[in-house]
């Protein structure tokens, strides 16, 4: 044996090695979740299973179907059901346990194991498999009704509609959805109540069923120590919502709430891509152009790029170039279901076509506005650049008779409310999200309980310390370091 065949070796055993170590890394750390899940249960205290949650996204990672099975087989019985039902469904056979099995399983714990085998199955895209677990463990955990459970609740119904939406039955599950939602609702289970709402929102905008959509937002309110994940996908449906109300101010609104909201990075690259390809078409629709930089961020830059041309027509008033950057991406548009919108940019931009005339001649016929803004008549040109004037978007006059437009000089924008306006807009903001801070402050339970019985142990310390002194049991030498 040469070598190089030796040190090929030497690098296939160490590969191996580093695999059963990362193997070994995550059922000891699986099982210290473990631990705090039955610490939760014990004190009562969520703060434990949140920690829990939050390590899922780092062990999804590295779940792997040997790991598992090797957690399923330590923790359940000899003869157990579940046992025999997670190791059908990851294919592996029943390996002998390495520490003795649990003769009680908590419940937690149990629908914790199930979430990851849940979350392994959508990630090896096994969906008929993950289906049918998904539709058993919402069944156990509703029949199981226990409050200490509601935040894995929440992660559990989040898979369940996943599933079905991948495999186009999302309708199927709506009864089940409004169920839980509203039994969350009364019981002031919060993250689950978030959790539902969201789902069932995005069920109607699937179905474009957008009525029911705003009928259910109406009627209901979202929880306030919602986690932020669910905050931004909340804010973002009410955006569209809006948007298609023709509320855009207030669309504007919700959908900058949700991009500032979502956390800033490569995870989340899909959220907001969507979310700003809303706001860029939102932001068109109320006359402001976006900003240079949102086109040329690394994550966005190619997501927005059909948007990039329409952006431009826009700004520059160019209603052919609009026509040929709506053919070209018509597709894309449908695909993003901003298609709609969209097409509302038309007058947009025949509104910023008349303003840039306006600025850029003080008297202008109706003939050369028709030529330049590619109008159909004189007729249509009169009826919009009317409509332009009434509506504020350009100070000028029109002159029917002789046929042409006269601009106003421009006045100067600090006599006007614009200033004010911009500043109330930002100190609101501000404000906002100064109260968002406050609300999101979190402090531990009983604190102040812990506080309250070391001042009554140094006032009974000091009550004895004083007595002795009365009796006369302490002299000038005695050791007064404890006072």
């Amino acid at each position: 044996m040469t070598n190089k065949d030796t040190e090929v070796m030497d690098i296939v055993e160490d590969e191996q090695a580093k695999q059963q170590r990362l193997e070994k890394e995550t059922i000891a750390e699986i099982k210290r979740n473990f631990s705090l899940l039955e610490r939760s249960v014990e004190t009562i205290e969520t703060r434990f299973t949140t920690r829990v949650l939050r390590n899922l996204p780092s062990i999804r990672r590295r779940l792997t179907s040997t790991i598992l099975s090797h957690i399923i087989c330590d923790y359940y019985g000899q003869n157990d059901i579940q046992k025999v039902e997670l190791l059908k469904l990851l294919n592996e056979k029943e390996k002998p346990a390495e520490e003795e099995n649990k003769q009680n399983v908590l419940p937690e714990v149990d629908i914790y194991i199930h979430l990851n085998v849940l979350i392994y199955l959508l990630d090896k895209n096994e969906l008929d498999k993950g289906m049918m677990l998904s539709n058993k463990t919402v069944d156990r955990m509703v029949s199981l009704n226990r409050r200490t459970m509601d935040q894995l609740a929440a992660r559990i119904f989040y898979y369940h509609g996943r599933f079905y939406e991948l495999t186009n039955r999302l309708s199927e599950i709506r009864p089940i959805q409004l169920a839980a939602y509203r039994t969350a609702t009364l019981r002031h289970d919060e993250e689950t109540q978030a959790t539902l709402l969201n789902l069932l929102l995005r069920n109607y905008f699937i179905y474009n069923l957008f009525d029911q959509a705003d009928k259910l937002v109406s009627k209901s309110t979202f929880p306030e120590k919602a986690s932020n994940n669910q905050a931004a996908r909340y804010a973002y449906y009410l955006g569209r919502i809006k948007a298609l109300q023709l509320d855009y101010t207030l669309a504007h609104t919700y959908l900058t709430q949700a991009i500032r909201k979502a956390p800033q990075n490569n995870i989340t690259a899909g959220f907001q891509q969507t979310a700003n390809k809303f706001f860029i078409v939102v932001q068109l629709l109320m006359g402001e152009i976006p900003e240079r930089s949102l086109f040329r961020q690394p994550i966005l830059k190619k997501a927005l790029a059909p948007y990039l041309v329409i952006t431009q027509a826009v700004r520059v008033g160019d209603l052919n170039m609009f026509q040929e950057g709506l053919a070209q991406y018509d597709a894309v548009f449908k695909k993003d279901k901003t298609y709609t919108l969209i097409l509302r940019l038309r007058h947009n931009v025949i509104k910023t076509g008349i303003r840039m005339i306006s600025l850029s001649y003080s008297k202008i016929s109706l003939r050369d506005i028709c030529i330049k803004l590619h109008l159909d008549s004189e007729e249509d040109a009169e009826f919009i650049v009317a409509k332009a004037i009434r509506d504020g978007v350009i100070d000028a006059t029109l002159d029917h008779s002789k046929g042409f437009m006269k601009s106003k000089e421009i006045v100067d924008i600090y006599s006007t409310n614009e200033p004010e306006n911009a500043y109330h807009q930002r100190i609101n903001f501000c404000l906002n999200l100064h109260n968002e801070a406050v609300k999101a402050m979190r402090f531990p339970m009983d604190a102040h309980r812990k506080e309250l019985a070391s001042a009554e142990e140094a006032r009974e310390r000091e009550r004895e310390l004083v007595q002795e002194i009365a009796d006369g049991e302490l002299d000038e030498d005695d050791d007064m370091a404890d006072y």
